[in-house]
C-alpha cells in the first residue's frame, strides 16, 4: 500500500448497538432514533448486526429488519454496512443476498469462528461470500474473538477479490498491522477495529475507524482522524489523550455492556444486553460518565 486510499465507508463508521425493550424484542423506534443521532454526530456509516450489535443473539429475520430500519433511518445521509455473517459459508452466502436486497451499502465479513479453518479455507469462505453480491465488502480480522488470525499473505489474497474494498483490523498488534497495511494491494482501505489504537493505525496509513466510542464522542473521534490525516499531530495527540479514559471504560467489561449502560444513563434507554451478556456494573457506567464530563468540558467554549 503506497498511498492512503479513499475511505469507502467514510472516516468514522460506528459499530451500532441493537436496542431492546424491557420485554426482550428489538426496540426499533430507539434504533431509528439512534441511527439519526449518529448521523448528526460525525458518523459516516454504521455497521449493523456486528459484534457490538450482539449478532450472535439475533435471528436472521431480526437482522434483516434491522437492515431495513437502518436504511430508512439513514435516508442516504450515511452508509449502512450489514454485519452478521457466520462460520457457515452456504448460510452466509444466502444471508449476503438477502442483505443486499434490503438496500444496504456494503457487507462486513468476519473470519469464520470456532471451526478454525486453515488459511486457504478463509480465502475460499470470504471469496464465496464476496461473489454472492455486487456489494463492497469489508473484511473483519479479529482473532481475539474468532480464535483465528487472517495472516498477512492470506489477507492480501482475500483483498484481491474485486468486491473487497476494506479491512477492519482488530488484531491489536500494532507492528503486525503496520506490516499488513504496507502489504495490502493499492486501494484497499484499512479501518482500525480498536478505538484505543485508532491514532496509531491512522498514523500508519489506515483511513479511519469502525468505532464503539463514536456513539458518545463521534465528533471528537472524527476530529482526531482528520487531524492525523492533515498532519496536525499535536491536535491528534490531545484528542487521543482526551478519548482514552472513555475507551478504557467502554472496554473494561465485555462490549457492548458498558456502552449500553452508558447510553441509557446519558442518552436514552436502549435496554440491557441479551444473555449471555448482562448489564454493566454501576461502577463501569460511572467511569464512562466521568470520561464524558471531561469531553463535555473540552466541547465547552
Amino acid at each position: 500500500m503506497e498511498h492512503r486510499p479513499e475511505a469507502p465507508f467514510g472516516r468514522v463508521a460506528t459499530a451500532v448497538i441493537t436496542p431492546f425493550t424491557d420485554e426482550g424484542p428489538i426496540d426499533y423506534a430507539a434504533f431509528w432514533r439512534l441511527v439519526r443521532h449518529l448521523a448528526d454526530n460525525a458518523t459516516d456509516s454504521i455497521v449493523v448486526a456486528g459484534t457490538t450489535g450482539e449478532s450472535p443473539t439475533l435471528s436472521k429475520p431480526e437482522k434483516m429488519a434491522l437492515f431495513a430500519a437502518a436504511v430508512d433511518a439513514a435516508a442516504g445521509k450515511i452508509k449502512v454496512v450489514a454485519g452478521g455473517t457466520n462460520s457457515d459459508t452456504a448460510e452466509s452466502i444466502e444471508f449476503a443476498v438477502s442483505a443486499a436486497a434490503s438496500g444496504v451499502d456494503g457487507m462486513m465479513v468476519v473470519t469464520p469462528y470456532y471451526s478454525k479453518p486453515p488459511q486457504r479455507g478463509i480465502v475460499a469462505h470470504m471469496h464465496a461470500i464476496a461473489d454472492a453480491t455486487d456489494l463492497p465488502v469489508m473484511i473483519y480480522n479479529i482473532p481475539g474473538r474468532t480464535a483465528t488470525l487472517i495472516e498477512i499473505d492470506t489477507l492480501v489474497e482475500v483483498c484481491e477479490h474485486p468486491n473487497v474494498v476494506a479491512v477492519k483490523d482488530a488484531v491489536d498488534d500494532l507492528d503486525w498491522s503496520r506490516r499488513a497495511i504496507q502489504a495490502l494491494p493499492d486501494g484497499i482501505a484499512v479501518y482500525s477495529g480498536s478505538d484505543g489504537l485508532t491514532k496509531d493505525l491512522v498514523a500508519a496509513g489506515a483511513v479511519g475507524v469502525v468505532s464503539v466510542a463514536s456513539h458518545l464522542a463521534g465528533r471528537e473521534i472524527s476530529a482526531m482522524v482528520d487531524a492525523l490525516i492533515e498532519g496536525d499531530i499535536v491536535k491528534a495527540e490531545k484528542l487521543h489523550d482526551l478519548l482514552m479514559p472513555l475507551n478504557d471504560a467502554l472496554f473494561s467489561e465485555p462490549s457492548p455492556m458498558p456502552l449500553k449502560g452508558a447510553l441509557t444513563a446519558y442518552w436514552d434507554s436502549v435496554g440491557v444486553p441479551r444473555l449471555p451478556l448482562v448489564s454493566a456494573n454501576p461502577e463501569t457506567v460511572e467511569a464512562v460518565g466521568v470520561a464524558l464530563e471531561a469531553i463535555n468540558e473540552y466541547r465547552s467554549p
